[in-house]
């Protein structure tokens, strides 16, 4: 039977992806580019292949800005964004956390949010449109024991989308989220093979996700078809999530 999967026709508009050059966030790329969209890469690691890049820090404010500029000076518009840099950090109960853990997580997965929604969205008002997906988790939904200080970012992250989904409902800019469950990339293989295999016997269709499927999610959340739905979480669990 034949795939009858989502074809859109970005030409001739830009994307910005944090976390780009590898994992979730490098699919993500590739298909919004097979889709015709011009994609930078904002990432503190460069893309392979030479493609277009900045190199960036989610968490400094100043980087942030000097990217969307250098972007907005090479291809003179910027109308998609996606929120993908992050990282899980230690898997430890809370009263093992270090302190500086704690806060150099949610700096990174949600802070970091914060400052490039915060430079990117002052450009898309101007500009009279854009679409903004955040990528969060499962995590951020129903917590995940022994990972506090990610599931209170991405938690943050999801309630972030919400408020400025709504902030900006009235204008041509819609803000979403996606929350995959466990997702198979290069992360998970420096994980131990049994946790790797507890997350997928949680899952009631006994698998991880696979970067396409988030990607598949990401453009059309990206796209003119998506228009009545924003400040809104999209699960990505394979029917794990509960609510």
């Amino acid at each position: 039977m034949a795939h009858a999967k989502a074809r859109y026709d970005f030409t001739g508009r830009v994307a910005a992806v944090t976390g780009g050059s590898n994992g979730i966030g490098a699919e993500v790329a590739a298909q919004l580019r097979g889709h015709g969209a011009t994609v930078v890469v904002w990432d503190l690691q460069p893309p392979a292949g030479g493609l277009p890049a900045c190199r960036m820090d989610v968490t400094d404010s100043d980087s942030v800005a000097r990217a969307c500029g250098d972007t907005l000076a090479r291809y003179g518009r910027l109308d998609m964004l996606v929120n993908n840099a992050g990282f899980a950090g230690p898997t430890v109960p809370v009263d093992e956390y270090e302190p500086a853990m704690w806060d150099r997580i949610l700096q990174v997965n949600l802070t970091g949010v914060f400052n490039v929604c915060r430079t990117v969205v002052a450009h898309m008002r101007q500009a009279g449109g854009g679409r903004i997906v955040n990528i969060a988790s499962l995590a951020g939904k129903e917590g995940t024991p022994n990972a506090s200080a990610y599931s209170a970012a991405k938690a943050g992250v999801l309630a972030l989308t919400k408020s400025l989904g709504k902030e900006l409902a009235a204008t041509p800019i819609r803000v979403n989220a996606v929350a995959p469950a466990a997702v198979r990339t290069s992360l998970l293989a420096q994980m131990a093979p049994e946790h790797v295999q507890t997350m997928i016997d949680k899952s009631p269709m006994q698998r991880l996700g696979e970067p396409a499927e988030v990607a598949e999610m990401v453009a059309w959340l990206c796209s003119d078809s998506c228009t009545f739905n924003t400040g809104a979480v999209f699960d990505l669990s394979g029917g794990r999530a509960t609510y």
